[in-house]
């Protein structure tokens, strides 16, 4: 499924405006019988704010004023202007989609080095994400040293509670402790405190951020 949990929303200026485009989704890409589902595109849709850049280092290959990337199970699109509020905060992308590229590939056979996960914003269910991480700063509380408290290695940041996170409204019908694959994200089970209105997602797994990795290795 996928699920943006720190939107950032895009415009797609040629797109036709109160149209839907149903795109079509495969369920597990590990098990075939497991079929597809279908997945509104529209003109306003929301990626992922760290996935885009407006001056991008090296090796950041997602979406920059100028450029072009793929949005899963849908088409190309390429970056035209950022719109930012009156402090300087990018709030709003100005793109434009090439229409021959439905399903992720080009006729011309141009490549693009990234893929995005996204939501239609006029279909898009509001959802809390809770992102776990270990209770501990230390591997095994147990060690701790004489002259320390456990409650020391207690870790502050051992929960991050998400709200406003846009998920595709396939995840409306998902039962209580069902699990699924946010694309990019990692694995989540839907928890009890789910509502009609706000369902609620606790992150099992996360995945690996390729970017994120690079950072850390100094770029």
């Amino acid at each position: 499924r996928m699920a943006v949990l720190n939107p950032l929303k895009v415009v797609i200026e040629n797109f036709p405006e109160g149209e839907t485009d149903y795109l079509d989704a495969i369920n597990n890409p590990e098990d075939e019988s497991a079929g597809t589902r279908k997945v509104p595109f529209t003109r306003e849709i929301y990626i992922e704010r760290d996935d885009f850049m407006e001056d991008p280092p090296r090796r950041f290959y997602r979406l920059a004023p100028g450029r072009e990337v793929r949005l899963r199970y849908g088409y190309f699109i390429k970056c035209e202007e950022a719109i930012k509020d009156d402090d300087g905060n990018v709030v709003e992308l100005r793109c434009t989609y090439d229409p021959e590229t439905r399903g992720g590939s080009a006729p011309d056979g141009r490549r693009v080095r990234a893929t995005l996960h996204w939501a239609s914003a006029d279909h898009a269910l509001d959802a809390e994400v809770r992102l776990y991480d270990s209770l501990f700063t230390i591997p095994n509380p147990n060690d701790t040293p004489d002259d320390r408290e456990w409650t020391e290695f207690i870790n502050p940041d051992s929960l991050d509670v998400l709200a406003g996170c846009k998920v595709e409204p396939s995840l409306n019908d998902s039962e209580v402790c069902e699990i699924f694959q946010f694309e990019r994200v990692g694995y989540f089970a839907k928890d009890r405190d789910s509502t009609p209105d706000t369902p609620v997602f606790n992150r099992a797994v996360p995945l690996r951020d390729t970017w994120a990795r690079i950072q850390r290795r100094g770029g």
